[in-house]
C-alpha cells in the first residue's frame, strides 16, 4: 500500500491478525475483501494488472481509499480495464471522462491511461511479465513497526523498463505500488494471516 507509513499489524473483529491498513476501517467490507483476496495476490490477468497498474497511477499524490472508494466508477469509465478497448478511446471519450464526478477527474492522468492501454494492446512483452522480471531476489515482509519503503531499486529498474517500453506516469514510487499490488512482492506484514498464506 503506498500511502503506509509503518508495517503495523492488527487484529480485526473475526480475530484474524491483518495489515493494519485494512482493519483500520473495521466497518469497510470492501477494504477488508481486497486485503484478504487481492492484494498481493499474484496475477497474470490482463485486466486485474492493468487496473492495478492505472489505479496506482491515479493514487498519486493522494491517499489510497480516495482511489480504491472511486474503483466502481473507473471500471465503467475504463470499459471494466480491458486494454484493447481503453487504446480505442478518443479525444471525446477524454472530454466526457472530464465531466465524470465519479473518477477523478485528471487529464493527464487519463490520457496516460489511454496511452499505457495502447502500448499494452500493441506490446510483445505481458505487462505482468515485465513486472516479474523486476522481482527482488530476496524480499523480507516488513515486520510490525518498521518503515515500508516507498519505492526500492527493483520499482526503480521497473519504471525505467516501462517508461523505455512507452509507458507514461510511471515512477518508482507508483512501480513499487504495482509491484506490491500484484504480488511481485509479499508486502503483507510479517504476523498478517494472508501474508502467511501468500508465502506458502
Amino acid at each position: 500500500m503506498a500511502d503506509w507509513d509503518s508495517g503495523a499489524a492488527a487484529t480485526g473483529a473475526d480475530q484474524r491478525n491483518r495489515c493494519a491498513w485494512a482493519t483500520a476501517r473495521q466497518h469497510d467490507d470492501a477494504l477488508l475483501a481486497y486485503h484478504d483476496h487481492e492484494w498481493g495476490t499474484p496475477s497474470r490477468n490482463e485486466r486485474e494488472v492493468f487496473e492495478a497498474l492505472t489505479l496506482g497511477i491515479f493514487q498519486a499524490g493522494l491517499g489510497w481509499l480516495t482511489v480504491f472508494h472511486k474503483r466502481d466508477a473507473f471500471r465503467a469509465a475504463f470499459h471494466d480495464f480491458d486494454p484493447a478497448r481503453v487504446a480505442g478511446m478518443d479525444d471525446r471519450d477524454v472530454a466526457a471522462l472530464l465531466q465524470d464526478p465519479g473518477i477523478i477527474r485528471n487529464e493527464a492522468k487519463i490520457r496516460s491511461t489511454l496511452r499505457n492501454a495502447a502500448v499494452m494492446a500493441a506490446s510483445e512483452f505481458a505487462l505482468a511479465d515485465l513486472a516479474n522480471g523486476a522481482r527482488p531476489r530476496e524480499h523480507q515482509r516488513p515486520s510490525p513497526a518498521a518503515a515500508v519503503p516507498s519505492h526500492t531499486p527493483e520499482s526503480e529498474a521497473l519504471s525505467r523498463r516501462l517508461k523505455a517500453e512507452g509507458y507514461v506516469f510511471i515512477g518508482p514510487t507508483s512501480a513499487y505500488a504495482f509491484m506490491q499490488a500484484i504480488g511481485v512482492v509479499n508486502d503483507h506484514v510479517a504476523g498478517c494471516f494472508r501474508g502467511d498464506e501468500l508465502e506458502r
